[in-house]
Protein backbone atom coordinates (compact mmCIF):
# COMPACT_ATOMS: atom_id res chain seq x y z
CA UNK A 1 0.00 0.00 0.00
CA UNK A 2 3.08 2.40 -0.14
CA UNK A 3 2.45 5.44 -1.61
CA UNK A 4 -1.46 4.84 -2.42
CA UNK A 5 -3.65 7.35 -1.00
CA UNK A 6 -5.21 6.29 2.46
CA UNK A 7 -8.93 6.42 3.15
CA UNK A 8 -10.11 8.48 6.27
CA UNK A 9 -8.29 6.38 9.11
CA UNK A 10 -9.94 4.90 12.29
CA UNK A 11 -6.58 4.94 14.41
CA UNK A 12 -6.00 2.67 17.37
CA UNK A 13 -5.86 5.17 20.29
CA UNK A 14 -6.54 4.90 23.96
CA UNK A 15 -9.62 6.91 25.68
CA UNK A 16 -9.13 10.71 26.00
CA UNK A 17 -8.96 10.41 29.89
CA UNK A 18 -5.02 10.63 30.06
CA UNK A 19 -3.06 12.82 27.63
CA UNK A 20 -2.14 11.08 24.42
CA UNK A 21 1.11 10.01 23.62
CA UNK A 22 2.27 12.23 20.50
CA UNK A 23 3.53 16.02 19.79
CA UNK A 24 0.29 17.48 21.22
CA UNK A 25 -0.59 16.13 24.65
CA UNK A 26 -3.94 18.51 24.94
CA UNK A 27 -7.11 16.67 25.68
CA UNK A 28 -8.16 15.05 22.63
CA UNK A 29 -11.56 15.72 21.13
CA UNK A 30 -13.00 15.98 17.50
CA UNK A 31 -11.30 18.94 16.32
CA UNK A 32 -8.06 18.85 17.79
CA UNK A 33 -4.47 19.04 15.69
CA UNK A 34 -2.57 16.22 15.47
CA UNK A 35 0.95 15.93 14.42
CA UNK A 36 1.71 12.65 12.56
CA UNK A 37 5.79 11.21 12.37
CA UNK A 38 7.29 13.89 14.92
CA UNK A 39 10.57 12.20 16.73
CA UNK A 40 11.83 15.51 18.28
CA UNK A 41 9.02 17.67 19.39
CA UNK A 42 10.56 20.78 19.63
CA UNK A 43 11.40 20.58 15.51
CA UNK A 44 9.74 20.51 12.41
CA UNK A 45 9.77 17.57 10.39
CA UNK A 46 9.59 18.02 6.93
CA UNK A 47 8.37 14.46 6.31
CA UNK A 48 4.80 15.11 9.07
CA UNK A 49 1.65 15.41 8.38
CA UNK A 50 -1.05 17.82 10.49
CA UNK A 51 -4.83 16.56 10.53
CA UNK A 52 -7.53 16.91 12.57
CA UNK A 53 -9.87 14.48 14.39
CA UNK A 54 -13.29 14.19 12.67
CA UNK A 55 -14.69 11.72 15.44
CA UNK A 56 -13.54 9.78 18.67
CA UNK A 57 -15.28 6.25 18.92
CA UNK A 58 -14.68 5.10 22.65
CA UNK A 59 -15.64 1.56 23.16
CA UNK A 60 -19.04 1.07 24.72
CA UNK A 61 -17.90 -0.91 27.24
CA UNK A 62 -15.25 0.90 28.91
CA UNK A 63 -14.92 0.51 32.98
CA UNK A 64 -12.59 3.30 34.45
CA UNK A 65 -12.15 1.90 37.86
CA UNK A 66 -10.80 -1.63 36.32
CA UNK A 67 -9.35 -0.23 32.75
CA UNK A 68 -11.04 -2.85 30.77
CA UNK A 69 -11.95 -1.81 27.40
CA UNK A 70 -9.45 0.43 27.23
CA UNK A 71 -9.53 1.61 23.63
CA UNK A 72 -10.82 4.08 21.34
CA UNK A 73 -10.74 4.57 17.77
CA UNK A 74 -10.01 8.13 16.18
CA UNK A 75 -11.33 8.81 12.06
CA UNK A 76 -9.07 11.51 10.89
CA UNK A 77 -10.22 14.33 8.49
CA UNK A 78 -8.82 13.45 5.53
CA UNK A 79 -6.86 10.84 4.05
CA UNK A 80 -3.09 10.45 4.63
CA UNK A 81 -0.61 9.45 1.79
CA UNK A 82 1.15 6.63 2.87
CA UNK A 83 5.08 7.49 2.17
CA UNK A 84 8.49 6.01 3.13
CA UNK A 85 7.78 7.54 6.26
CA UNK A 86 4.13 7.19 7.08
CA UNK A 87 3.35 3.16 6.78
CA UNK A 88 0.26 1.59 8.53
CA UNK A 89 1.04 -1.13 11.15
CA UNK A 90 -0.80 -4.42 11.30
CA UNK A 91 -3.04 -5.26 13.58
CA UNK A 92 -2.53 -8.57 15.73
CA UNK A 93 -6.09 -10.72 14.69
CA UNK A 94 -8.22 -12.50 16.55
CA UNK A 95 -6.36 -15.73 17.69
CA UNK A 96 -2.89 -14.43 17.83
CA UNK A 97 -0.94 -15.16 20.79
CA UNK A 98 1.74 -13.66 22.48
CA UNK A 99 3.41 -16.21 24.75
CA UNK A 100 5.37 -15.61 28.21
CA UNK A 101 8.76 -13.81 26.92
CA UNK A 102 7.68 -12.72 23.41
CA UNK A 103 10.11 -9.59 22.59
CA UNK A 104 8.29 -6.48 21.64
CA UNK A 105 8.94 -2.49 21.96
CA UNK A 106 6.76 -0.04 22.81
CA UNK A 107 7.14 4.07 22.16
CA UNK A 108 6.56 6.84 23.51
CA UNK A 109 7.12 10.95 24.46
CA UNK A 110 6.61 10.53 28.02
CA UNK A 111 8.29 10.32 31.32
CA UNK A 112 11.53 8.79 31.21
CA UNK A 113 11.28 8.16 34.81
CA UNK A 114 8.27 8.40 37.47
CA UNK A 115 7.66 12.13 38.18
CA UNK A 116 11.23 13.32 36.25
CA UNK A 117 10.61 16.35 34.52
CA UNK A 118 10.92 18.14 31.50
CA UNK A 119 9.82 15.61 29.17
CA UNK A 120 12.50 13.65 26.62
CA UNK A 121 11.24 15.86 23.81
CA UNK A 122 12.54 12.78 21.78
CA UNK A 123 10.77 9.79 20.70
CA UNK A 124 11.87 7.17 22.90
CA UNK A 125 11.44 2.77 22.39
CA UNK A 126 12.08 0.31 25.29
CA UNK A 127 12.46 -3.23 24.61
CA UNK A 128 10.10 -5.69 27.04
CA UNK A 129 9.53 -9.25 26.85
CA UNK A 130 5.66 -10.10 26.98
CA UNK A 131 4.64 -11.51 30.59
CA UNK A 132 1.71 -13.99 30.33
CA UNK A 133 -1.49 -12.67 31.98
CA UNK A 134 -1.44 -15.63 34.88
CA UNK A 135 2.09 -14.32 36.20
CA UNK A 136 0.75 -10.66 35.38
CA UNK A 137 -2.24 -11.48 37.66
CA UNK A 138 0.02 -13.12 40.30
CA UNK A 139 2.21 -9.90 40.40
CA UNK A 140 -0.84 -7.38 40.86
CA UNK A 141 -2.98 -9.36 43.31
CA UNK A 142 -6.50 -8.38 43.47
CA UNK A 143 -6.24 -5.93 40.75
CA UNK A 144 -7.86 -8.00 38.04
CA UNK A 145 -5.67 -8.84 35.10
CA UNK A 146 -8.37 -9.38 32.14
CA UNK A 147 -8.30 -11.05 28.58
CA UNK A 148 -8.54 -7.97 26.75
CA UNK A 149 -5.16 -7.65 28.83
CA UNK A 150 -1.64 -7.88 28.27
CA UNK A 151 1.56 -7.32 30.18
CA UNK A 152 5.36 -7.00 29.63
CA UNK A 153 7.94 -6.07 31.38
CA UNK A 154 11.20 -7.29 33.20
CA UNK A 155 10.76 -8.96 36.75
CA UNK A 156 14.21 -6.76 38.00
CA UNK A 157 12.29 -3.65 36.56
CA UNK A 158 14.07 -1.17 34.98
CA UNK A 159 11.98 -0.92 31.74
CA UNK A 160 8.42 0.36 30.96
CA UNK A 161 6.47 3.16 29.68
CA UNK A 162 5.55 5.81 32.09
CA UNK A 163 3.29 8.82 32.35
CA UNK A 164 1.85 10.47 29.40
CA UNK A 165 3.42 7.24 27.10
CA UNK A 166 -0.50 6.06 27.13
CA UNK A 167 -2.41 5.26 24.11
CA UNK A 168 1.70 4.09 22.56
CA UNK A 169 1.72 0.98 20.51
CA UNK A 170 3.28 -1.98 21.79
CA UNK A 171 4.35 -4.27 18.59
CA UNK A 172 5.90 -6.99 18.13
CA UNK A 173 8.07 -8.64 14.43
CA UNK A 174 6.82 -11.86 12.83
CA UNK A 175 8.83 -11.99 9.67
CA UNK A 176 8.99 -8.90 7.94
CA UNK A 177 6.08 -7.52 9.37
CA UNK A 178 5.43 -5.31 12.86
CA UNK A 179 2.17 -6.23 14.39
CA UNK A 180 1.02 -4.24 17.48
CA UNK A 181 -0.54 -6.09 20.37
CA UNK A 182 -1.19 -3.50 22.76
CA UNK A 183 -1.90 -0.35 23.78
CA UNK A 184 -0.15 1.46 26.92
CA UNK A 185 -2.76 1.63 29.40
CA UNK A 186 -2.19 0.78 33.33
CA UNK A 187 0.93 -0.07 35.76
CA UNK A 188 1.95 0.22 38.98
CA UNK A 189 4.19 3.11 38.85
CA UNK A 190 6.97 2.91 36.41
CA UNK A 191 9.91 -0.03 35.58
CA UNK A 192 9.38 -1.18 39.36
CA UNK A 193 10.07 -4.91 40.35
CA UNK A 194 7.73 -7.39 39.43
CA UNK A 195 5.27 -4.73 37.79
CA UNK A 196 4.77 -5.05 34.13
CA UNK A 197 3.15 -2.61 32.40
CA UNK A 198 -0.38 -3.47 31.44
CA UNK A 199 -1.68 -3.08 28.03
CA UNK A 200 -4.89 -3.08 25.76
CA UNK A 201 -4.93 -6.27 23.95
CA UNK A 202 -5.50 -5.58 20.20
CA UNK A 203 -6.21 -8.87 19.10
CA UNK A 204 -9.64 -8.72 21.48
CA UNK A 205 -10.93 -6.10 19.40
CA UNK A 206 -10.86 -7.18 16.12
CA UNK A 207 -14.83 -7.52 15.93
CA UNK A 208 -15.55 -4.66 17.65
CA UNK A 209 -12.70 -2.66 15.13
CA UNK A 210 -14.22 -3.84 12.00
CA UNK A 211 -17.93 -3.29 13.23
CA UNK A 212 -17.01 0.84 13.50
CA UNK A 213 -15.73 1.01 10.32
CA UNK A 214 -17.19 0.68 7.21
CA UNK A 215 -14.82 0.31 4.61
CA UNK A 216 -11.43 0.30 3.51
CA UNK A 217 -10.60 -1.95 7.39
CA UNK A 218 -7.48 -2.19 8.68
CA UNK A 219 -5.14 -5.27 7.88
CA UNK A 220 -5.53 -7.92 10.41
CA UNK A 221 -2.29 -10.60 11.23
CA UNK A 222 -2.34 -13.37 13.12
CA UNK A 223 1.13 -13.16 15.64
CA UNK A 224 1.34 -16.76 16.79
CA UNK A 225 4.23 -17.30 19.15
CA UNK A 226 6.37 -20.40 18.69
CA UNK A 227 7.20 -22.65 21.57
CA UNK A 228 5.40 -23.90 24.14
CA UNK A 229 3.30 -21.31 26.51
CA UNK A 230 5.22 -21.50 29.73
CA UNK A 231 2.59 -19.18 31.66
CA UNK A 232 0.07 -22.38 31.96
CA UNK A 233 2.47 -23.45 34.47
CA UNK A 234 2.06 -20.11 36.62
CA UNK A 235 -0.58 -21.09 39.71
CA UNK A 236 -2.28 -18.89 41.51
CA UNK A 237 -4.56 -15.77 40.52
CA UNK A 238 -5.90 -12.92 42.74
CA UNK A 239 -3.58 -12.96 45.37
CA UNK A 240 -5.12 -12.36 48.64
CA UNK A 241 -3.16 -9.41 50.36
CA UNK A 242 -4.36 -9.23 54.03
CA UNK A 243 -3.72 -6.22 56.31
CA UNK A 244 -1.90 -7.08 59.22
CA UNK A 245 -4.81 -5.81 61.89
CA UNK A 246 -7.15 -8.58 59.53
CA UNK A 247 -4.82 -11.38 60.30
CA UNK A 248 -3.86 -10.26 63.71
CA UNK A 249 -8.28 -10.22 64.04
CA UNK A 250 -8.01 -13.63 62.61
CA UNK A 251 -5.25 -14.71 64.61
CA UNK A 252 -7.32 -13.84 67.99
CA UNK A 253 -10.27 -15.49 66.78
CA UNK A 254 -8.60 -18.98 66.07
CA UNK A 255 -6.38 -19.06 69.22
CA UNK A 256 -8.31 -16.37 71.68
CA UNK A 257 -6.18 -17.97 74.55
CA UNK A 258 -3.11 -16.06 73.04
CA UNK A 259 -5.07 -12.74 74.35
Amino acid sequence: MAGQPAPPLLVLWRLPHQPPVGADRRSLRPGVRTEGVSQIQQKANPNEVNRTVAEVITHPDYKGQTNENDIALLKLSSPVAFTAYIAPVCLAASGSTFYDGVDCWVTGWGNIAFGVLPYPQNLQEVKVPIVGNRQCQCNYGQYKISEDMVCAGLKQGGKDACQLDSGGPLVSKQGSRWIQAGLVSFGEGCALPNFPGVYTRVSQYQTWINSQITSDQPGFITFSSTGTNSDLSVSGGHQARFPLCLCLLLLFLVFPKFS
